[in-house]
């Protein structure tokens, strides 16, 4: 993964994430807008076939992108490792038919 910063203002932060595409994208997403400080967060991909998405996120008043994007960096992991965590119990515990 590479990630280029295309833009960056006071507000708003949008950035390019190479090698990555909607499952990644869309998690992301959806982490940030959880977070209340957050006016507007998207994704786009302007070519499906190349994995080269586009993350915008714009806060209100008071907030701060990057500290927002870190954030919710930080929750996908952490979420990540917990599913790990829980599959790797269950999947000692035996498939049940």
């Amino acid at each position: 993964m590479r990630i280029n910063v295309l833009k960056k203002t006071r507000n708003e932060l949008r950035i390019e994430v190479e090698g990555e595409g909607h499952t990644f994208c869309n998690a992301l997403q959806k982490a940030l807008l959880e977070d209340r400080s957050v006016e507007f967060a998207g994704y786009e991909l302007p070519h499906p076939l190349v994995a080269q998405p586009i993350v915008y996120v714009r806060v209100k008043e008071g907030g701060n992108p990057e500290k927002v994007l870190i954030k919710a960096a930080k929750k996908l992991g952490l979420e990540s490792a917990e599913f790990r965590e829980t599959f790797e119990k269950a999947w000692k515990s035996g498939v049940k038919a």
